[in-house]
């Protein structure tokens, strides 16, 4: 399989699941702002949305959106426990992912982390954001994960609250969610993840300013 992804993007959550389940998979950086692969190639005529993650099954087959990636790749390892197997844990599962997805994703963190996006929209995310992150504060002060065990769904709210450095919203008003996002940092396959993608991001990011920078011009010579 193959995993397109963006460092420290959203698709952060899939790498994370890929490595706690020891999943093998090819993965390749995508450039979303230049819409571009890693040697040049358009990243629409993968996915004409251009968005991450990405996941290219054995056959050729194309998955796109957070939650149904992660659901399949905990479904390569149905023993892990990643992938609940009731009805009723399954149902917690898409309640998590689309509760993630939808109030916090989308409905907060997107707005807050667009440069372009207006000032109200903004102030508009920071005014929701509180009645969100108290009720996924909740359901975390007295339990270690989202559900029972470690699931796919706690790789994506991780991923999702380690963007609030760069907000400003303070997880430290909320203390369930920060002892929340250090513990789960804690883990040995999210430190390996979120160190490669860090390190991926510093260096897309030292590319970007270079390409932005204005070039020196030659003077023309003299006439005589």
């Amino acid at each position: 399989m193959k995993l397109y992804f963006a460092p420290l993007a959203c698709s952060l959550a899939a790498h994370i699941v890929s490595r706690e389940l020891d999943l093998p998979l090819e993965r390749v950086q995508v450039d979303t702002r230049a819409q571009r692969v890693a040697g040049g190639a358009d990243y629409r005529a993968v996915n004409p949305l251009g968005m991450v993650p990405a996941l290219e099954l054995p056959n050729g087959e194309l998955l796109t959106e957070n939650a149904a990636v992660l659901q399949y790749l905990a479904a390569q390892r149905p023993d892990s426990g990643m992938s609940p197997r009731t009805p009723l844990e399954q149902a917690r599962l898409h309640q998590w992912l689309s509760f993630v997805g939808t109030e916090l994703h989308k409905v907060v963190y997107l707005a807050l982390l667009d440069e372009h996006a207006p000032d109200a929209v903004r102030e508009e995310a920071l005014r929701k954001a509180p009645p969100r992150l108290a009720y996924a504060a909740r359901a975390l002060e007295n339990a270690e994960f989202l559900l029972p065990h470690f699931s796919v769904a706690d790789a994506y709210l991780f991923t999702i609250l380690h963007w609030s450095q760069v907000t400003p919203i303070r997880l430290a008003d909320y203390p369930s969610l920060a002892a929340y996002v250090e513990r789960i940092k804690a883990r040995p396959a999210v430190a390996r993840a979120l160190h490669e993608e860090l390190e991926l991001y510093v260096e897309e990011r030292a590319r970007r300013k270079s390409e932005r920078a204005p070039r020196p011009t030659r003077e023309a010579p003299r006439q005589a």
